[in-house]
């Protein structure tokens, strides 16, 4: 029991001056003290309420945020405090973030019994001209709660990005949008070429697609599915349909 606590709890059977020149405090001092219990109290009050939302968080996050990414989230919530204390009541409540490896998204998968389109490019990288041959892949961006996923085409001839198109998914819209892009944008001659790996998205995995003609053919439709090859086709029209 602290000087001060003892003054208050003998204060009904004696006089405060008494009490504190008796323990040795002064009474302006007891008295200060007294007056600072509410404002004790609240602070540990609000002390209480953030440790839950520290700990809410945490075990939201799976226990993979440290400090950092749980002082943003807690500011994103609204409640503005500074990152030294999110960090110190952390280390109290002894929160630590996992350090494991995240396991990273798998964007080729040729496990499959999916229609696939001929490979018609075989190994020959070259080409003379633009609009002849597009390569097409995914990549993806580490974020803070997952990933960013971005499928681009790149003209073989150019080293040019010419569509591109980006996704919280690994759909096969992600993939579609990105070819259609690319045809609206430069309206390439009949006769291209649209190569790729086969992806892990559920109707379009391919290899190569090469179209002589308007419209849509049974190449295009097992690539792309039926829906998505008239998209294609309709991006542009005016030359022979090419996925």
């Amino acid at each position: 029991m602290s000087k001060f606590t003892f003054v208050a709890a003998e204060r009904a059977h004696h006089a405060v001056s008494t009490l504190c020149r008796v323990v040795g405090v002064s009474v302006s001092g007891f008295y200060a003290w007294l007056h600072a219990i509410p404002v004790r109290q609240s602070r540990a009050e609000a002390e209480a309420e953030l440790r839950g939302h520290i700990s809410r968080i945490f075990a939201a996050k799976r226990r993979v945020y440290g400090a950092p990414r749980v002082h943003a989230e807690l500011r994103r919530e609204g409640h503005r405090h500074a990152r030294r204390r999110i960090e110190q009541l952390m280390r109290d409540m002894g929160l630590q973030a996992s350090r494991g490896r995240r396991r990273k998204p798998e964007t080729t998968n040729s496990r499959h019994d999916l229609p696939i389109a001929s490979n018609r490019l075989g190994r020959s990288f070259v080409a003379e001209r633009p609009d002849t041959v597009w390569l097409a892949d995914i990549s993806y961006i580490a974020k803070d709660d997952g990933f960013l996923y971005l499928a681009a085409i790149k003209d073989l001839a150019t080293r040019e990005i010419v569509g591109w198109s980006m996704a919280d998914h690994l759909k096969s819209g992600l993939c579609t949008d990105a070819l259609v892009m690319a045809l609206q944008r430069y309206r390439p001659p009949r006769g291209l070429i649209h190569h790729s790996d086969r992806g892990v998205q559920g109707g379009f995995k391919r290899s190569s697609q090469h179209l002589a003609g308007g419209g849509c053919d049974e190449h295009s439709k097992a690539a792309f599915g039926l829906v998505r090859a008239k998209r294609v086709a309709v991006a542009r029209p005016a030359h022979g349909g090419t996925a």
